[in-house]
C-alpha cells in the first residue's frame, strides 16, 4: 500500500489548513486504496484567528496540536518526516500554508518556506517521488525549488504575477482541473482559490490525487 504524506499547517481556512481540502484529500488517499500520514510543524502559529468574525485573537497556539484535530491525532512532527518512508507528498491550503510553512503572506516573493517541509520537498523530488500542492500552497514551489516549475494557482492574476516573478512558470486553471509538471512530478490545483462550495473543491483535488499516485508507480 503507497503512503502519502500530508503536511498540515493547523485547523482552520483563516490562521491553519482549509479543513475542506485536507478532508477531501485524506478521503481520496483512502478511496485509491492508499494510506494518508500526517505531518505538521512543532511551533506556534503566526497567528489565531476567529473564525466566526475574521478578527486576531490574543492566544497562542500550537499547528501540531490543532492539526491534530483534523488528523483525529495520528500526526507526527513534520521534523521527523523521512522521504524513505514516503511514497508521495501532499500539501493542502488554507492560509496557514502562507503563514506557518511559509511567509508567503506577509512577505509574497521574499517569502521563506518552513525548513523541514523544505527538505522533505527536496528529498522526494531527489528520489523521484511525486508532490501535490493545493490552493495557495503553490506559491512556495518556487522557494523550494531552485528550478522553474508549472504550476497553477488558478486564474488570481495579481497572485500568478507574484509567483512568475519567482521565477514559476503559472498556468491559468479551472476550480475542476490539475496542472501538472512531468518532468518534476508536481500536481496542482486550485481548489479553494477558486471553489465556490466543497464539491467544487473535491473535483480539482480528487484528480490531484489520482494523478499523483499514479505518478508514484
Amino acid at each position: 500500500m503507497k503512503k502519502v504524506g500530508v503536511v498540515l499547517s493547523g485547523s482552520g481556512v483563516y490562521d491553519g489548513t482549509e479543513i475542506h481540502e485536507a478532508v477531501i484529500t485524506l478521503l481520496a488517499i483512502a478511496r485509491e486504496g492508499a494510506e494518508a500520514v500526517c505531518f505538521a510543524p512543532d511551533k506556534p502559529q503566526t497567528d489565531v484567528i476567529n473564525h466566526l468574525t475574521g478578527e486576531s485573537m490574543a492566544e497562542i497556539r500550537n499547528v501540531l496540536i490543532e492539526a491534530a484535530r483534523i488528523a483525529r491525532g495520528a500526526i507526527t512532527p513534520l521534523a521527523q518526516a523521512s522521504v524513505n518512508d514516503l511514497d508521495a507528498l501532499i500539501v493542502p491550503g488554507g492560509f496557514g500554508a502562507a503563514k506557518n510553512l511559509s511567509s508567503f503572506a506577509s512577505q509574497g516573493s521574499e517569502c521563506t518556506v518552513d525548513p523541514d517541509l523544505k527538505r522533505l520537498a527536496l528529498a522526494m523530488h531527489a528520489a523521484g517521488k511525486p508532490l501535490g500542492f493545493l490552493c495557495i500552497a503553490p506559491a512556495m514551489l518556487p522557494k523550494i525549488f531552485a528550478f522553474p516549475l508549472r504550476l497553477t494557482i488558478g486564474t488570481d492574476i495579481d497572485t500568478a504575477e507574484v509567483l512568475e516573478d519567482m521565477g514559476a512558470e503559472h498556468i491559468t486553471c479551472p476550480v475542476d482541473d490539475i496542472v501538472v509538471d512531468e518532468d518534476n512530478k508536481v500536481v496542482t490545483t486550485p481548489a479553494y482559490m477558486l471553489a465556490e462550495d466543497i464539491a467544487q473543491a473535491a473535483a480539482g483535488i480528487e484528480k490531484l490525487v489520482s494523478r499523483v499516485l499514479v505518478l508514484a508507480e
